[in-house]
């Protein structure tokens, strides 16, 4: 094959793309926002970050579609390594966008190992939701935990090959050398084990990781990948409402955001719920076509919003408020549907760089009757960047889960 395959696998390194166990390797996240990159080496058989770099994404070459100019994204990882001191050649990116990725849990019969690749040839043909026919597949089996079961829960991903060149071509042009093609959803899942290896036994953990313009929904049990969702949502869309609302510049926006917006604590709830109407939920498939219900319009009558604390701006909390009454509907879907089908959460985490805005855990905690924390993605990783102060980087820990992530990868 010109290009490796992606990889799914979490309990072993795949054969096809990892011909020898490497000990050292760039993990590489292009956002349509920004682009990080984590340098990570073995030490004593531990993970160390060794190197840690962001940089904008340049502009027009990735939305939320994919990456789409491969040659300027691989100049500005080239130059977030060097400016970053990430000198590994070996590098691993993971793919991401609604045109670039398909990652899906299936729940399919017991079989043999030539059975299931059979029936996955067939899941991934019945599945494409590309116009692209020509894909790359991988898929991965979980043990089973129970030796009566009939069944096995398969984790697949499916990519377009133009898509699958593209994120080669940026690790190439970057003057790297490309060893894997991973995603996000697993990325997060390595995250998880080494971050919180003793504490997440036995527990369905939510992962919510708001990026720039997506927003990922993630369900994991004992550290596995049971179901994963994408909705088209993110950071940029709260700096939208205030530009809007405010009539004032994306800029400014942006800037009223980070330093005037703040989510009150207390019990604050969203100002609708779109769960009222009743038995409605039970048929709700998140990830069937067309699935997500538009949110109706406030009126009058709905609960008036909590006032923020007096460190925020009460205009720029009301200008958000509605996107965040999205944002905890499309959360309660994805948990609701997820225990319609017979599991559980017990903790959410949040992660992404849309998931700094001030008072947001608390919020949806209370919203959503969970405990609810930032993710520690380098928790129990020892941190030495060259370039970059120690306690900075602790407090990026968000920005960087999924770069982590994926440089975690040579640790599975």
């Amino acid at each position: 094959m010109a290009v490796p395959r992606f990889n799914v696998a979490q309990e072993r390194a795949n054969e096809s793309l990892m011909a020898k166990r490497y000990s050292s390797v760039v993990g590489i996240d292009v956002g349509s926002h920004s682009i990080k990159v984590a340098e990570i080496r073995s030490q004593g058989g531990r993970p160390a970050i060794t190197a840690l770099g962001i940089i904008p994404t340049p502009m027009n070459t990735v939305d939320q579609t994919g990456i789409l100019d491969p040659e300027n994204v691989g100049a500005a990882v080239r130059q977030v390594c060097a400016e970053s001191g990430a000198g590994i050649a070996e590098s691993i990116l993971s793919l991401a966008g609604q045109q670039s990725i398909l990652v899906r849990t299936l729940e399919v019969p017991r079989m043999n190992e030539t059975e299931l690749r059979q029936h996955m040839d067939w899941e991934v043909q019945r599945n494409i939701p590309f116009s692209e026919s020509d894909v790359e597949q991988d898929f991965k089996a979980y043990p089973a935990t129970d030796a009566a079961s009939q069944n096995l829960d398969v984790v697949m991903a499916i990519s377009p090959r133009s898509a699958v060149e593209n994120g080669v071509g940026v690790i190439k042009k970057a003057g790297k050398k490309p060893v894997a093609l991973d995603v996000e959803p697993l990325a997060l899942a390595r995250v998880l084990a080494t971050a919180y290896a003793g504490d997440i036994a036995g527990q369905s953990i939510c992962v919510i990781e708001i990026g720039h313009r997506t927003t990922a929904i993630n369900i994991y049990k004992d550290g596995q990948l049971m179901m994963p969702r994408q909705v088209p949502m993110g950071g940029e869309m709260f700096t939208r409402e205030i530009s809007e609302r405010l009539g004032v510049s994306m800029e400014e926006a942006e800037r009223l955001k980070i330093q005037e917006g703040e989510i009150p604590s207390g019990p604050a709830a969203p100002a609708y719920n779109p769960f009222d109407a009743g038995a409605t939920m039970a048929a709700y498939n998140p990830f069937a076509e067309d699935a997500a219900p538009a949110a109706p319009e406030p009126t009058e009558e709905m609960a008036p919003a909590p006032a923020p604390s007096a460190g925020g701006d009460m205009r720029v909390y009301n200008a958000m408020a509605p996107a965040l009454d999205e944002l905890v509907a499309e959360i309660r879907r994805s948990v609701d549907y997820y225990r319609g089908k017979g599991g559980d959460v017990n903790r959410l985490f949040l992660t992404g760089g849309g998931s700094k805005l001030r008072g947001l855990a608390p919020f949806l905690g209370t919203a959503m009757g969970l405990n609810v924390e930032m993710l520690e993605s380098m928790r129990g990783i020892s941190v030495q960047p060259k370039s970059m102060d120690p306690n900075m980087a602790e407090s990026m820990q968000a920005d960087f889960s999924v770069a982590v992530g994926n440089a975690l990868h040579i640790f599975f």
